[in-house]
């Protein structure tokens, strides 16, 4: 049997299922198939434009408007409409944002970052990120045995500078050292002498009023990767409390957050975090009592 009888064939039993069913406009005679384009490299990384300059509304009404409006905030607006659905480029953005969120809470700090940058590692009671993720409590605590490193390591100090993996790993690399460079840097002008510091694996915010206990330390200073969202997935956070101690109410942290490149940078940040530190001494106080104490 050719093709010709073969497409015979086919097209009268597709009349026999279905009389009434009317002729396909495209046939299969006449489907071609695309053809690729030559290799040319690698594809353009979509997540290196700009949101802000990014306006995929077809015909707007007034444009340039539009446009000043978005240059002011990363949030997905302007995406233009395909049919009822998002535009191709918008959706392949959404999923690559989205998929370096998720890399970004499961991929571990390399073992060799606290090493190579003077830092010293302990691990707090998780054994694992999905213990991390599915008990809070844990990231919270230490064993015994990291319980002793951080007491002979640290105690003493009167001010104790820490960083902990937290929910982004890309922010602890991205903005982590840079930032605690600058804030040595700037404790130096305020006489204010930091000596070793910590990398905590699995951390939660609450490990450093554990730390507090450990060392008696005057002030504890966490750096720690903060959750990713669709924005950005280096986002680091800064805690400072004054003599942190379990049970400590949340309000009594200053905190200094949006720690990232298209935020505030790491630099920029550890220099506002040093001359927080100094208020905080000198006030004896720290979160909504350094406010009060200020006022």
């Amino acid at each position: 049997m050719n093709r010709d009888e073969l497409k015979t064939l086919v097209a009268q039993m597709l009349r026999e299922l279905k009389p009434d069913a009317p002729e396909p406009t495209v046939k299969a005679s006449e489907y071609k198939p695309t053809v690729a384009a030559a290799d040319e490299g690698a594809l353009p990384d979509i997540t290196t434009v700009d949101l802000r300059q990014q306006y995929l509304v077809e015909d707007p009404k007034d444009g340039q408007s539009f446009l000043s409006l978005k240059a002011k905030t990363p949030a997905r607006l302007g995406l233009g409409r395909a049919g009822t659905r998002y535009k191709t480029a918008t959706m392949l953005r959404f999923r690559a944002d989205h998929a370096a969120a998720q890399d970004s809470v499961f991929s571990p700090v390399p073992e060799e970052f606290a090493k190579d940058n003077g830092l010293v590692p302990v691990q707090t009671e998780c054994g694992s990120k999905d213990e991390y993720l599915t008990r809070p409590d844990l990231g919270r605590r230490f064993d015994e045995h990291n319980a002793k490193v951080i007491e002979e390591v640290c105690k003493g100090q009167r001010v104790l500078l820490v960083i902990g993996d937290g929910l982004s790993s890309a922010a602890i690399l991205a903005n982590a050292l840079d930032c605690a460079a600058a804030i040595r840097q700037g404790l130096k002008t305020y006489g204010i002498d930091v000596g070793k510091s910590l990398f905590v694996r699995y951390c939660r915010v609450g490990a450093s009023d554990f730390i507090g206990d450990l060392t008696g330390c005057e002030l504890v200073c966490l750096l720690v990767g903060e959750r990713p969202g669709l924005v950005t997935n280096e986002s680091m956070s800064a805690y400072l409390t004054y003599k942190p101690h379990r049970g400590i109410s949340e309000s009594k942290r200053t905190v200094v957050s949006n720690i990232h490149r298209q935020g505030v940078a790491a630099v920029e940040a550890g220099a506002h975090i040093a001359s927080l530190i100094d208020r905080i001494l000198r006030q004896k106080a720290s979160g909504i009592d350094l406010r009060e104490a200020e006022a």
